[in-house]
């Protein structure tokens, strides 16, 4: 298969990643009329345990299983996604899709950043100055201070520090261990994290709505880690990752229909500002590496 193919292959992967992760959000931020946060993560957490254990198997991945310098870098690894996925739904239980989803787009500059202080990654002037420039898009999402400043906004970027430590603990990981494994221990320690704060809470009845969205959140964030995993063997990184940036085309349109909103010219305005910053920075990670 001829390079032009797999780029092609690659970015229609991306975009079905993102389509599949927002699908996800949809159908959680759905359930949130039903049930209560933690009980609504836990049952999420049981099905997608279970189904990604499946698909660990097949594949081998336990054959691999985790390296054993990798524990620690692992055991970080999950309790950075236990705090992404309790201010991101949090958030998302409480504002619009496209909003949280806006703000989740500042990720790709993070990691750029974080890269560049904890990890000593190079980082020019260019990418830094595009850095700076999309955390302005960011406030103007964010709105401080302004009358339709929601709180959860922060939250948002809560959760965005703790997926992009995520991301940096990820790079820590050897070869050795299975990407699978990894996953696997995400959602089984979101899960165990769920249920013992479940608990607090008074659980809402199983009606046939709720269990379907459940369901469907399930498959949806199952086929977003998997899709997400088949993408980085699949083409040329630089040209696939500013793929992702659907997933904001996806939130408005998911936003629009389902929950009847849509942002303000001022958070538009920022969000693009975001991407235009994120993909120019992946414009010069290209430009570096092809030197």
């Amino acid at each position: 298969m001829s390079t032009h193919q797999n780029n092609t292959r690659g970015a229609v992967i991306m975009m079905m990643s993102m389509f599949a992760f927002v699908l996800n959000d949809t159908a959680m931020k759905a359930l949130s009329d039903q049930w209560p946060l933690f009980q609504a993560l836990t049952v999420r957490g049981v099905l997608t345990t279970l189904m990604i254990s499946g698909l660990a198997w097949y594949l081998g991945a336990f054959r691999k299983g985790i390296a054993a310098g990798d524990w620690l870098w692992v055991t970080l690894r999950v309790l950075a996604e236990i705090g992404a996925a309790y201010f991101f739904i949090t958030a998302l239980f409480n504002m619009p899709l496209a909003n949280a989803t806006a703000i989740l787009q500042s990720l790709p500059l993070t990691v750029s950043l974080a890269g560049a202080v904890f990890l000593g990654e190079a980082i020019g002037w260019r990418r830094l100055s595009a850095i700076i420039v999309g955390f302005i898009g960011v406030l103007l999402i964010v709105q401080p201070g302004a009358d339709g400043f929601n709180i959860f906004s922060i939250y948002v970027l809560v959760a965005v520090a703790f997926v992009t430590l995520r991301d940096i603990v990820t790079r820590k990981l050897s070869k050795d261990t299975h990407s699978m494994v990894v996953t696997l221990m995400s959602a089984l320690g979101v899960t165990l994290w769920a249920a013992a704060f479940s608990l607090t809470e008074t659980w809402q009845p199983f009606t046939q709505s709720a269990v379907l969205l459940t369901i469907g959140a399930s498959v949806f964030i199952l086929f977003g880690y998997l899709f997400s995993v088949m993408v980085m063997r699949v083409g040329d990184i630089a040209f696939v990752a500013p793929f992702r940036y659907t997933a904001l085309i996806w939130a408005l349109i998911l936003g629009f229909f389902v929950f009847d909103d849509w942002p303000n010219t001022l958070t538009l305005t920022g969000a693009g500002i975001v991407v235009a910053s994120g993909l120019f920075t992946f414009y010069r990670e290209r430009q570096i590496k092809a030197a």
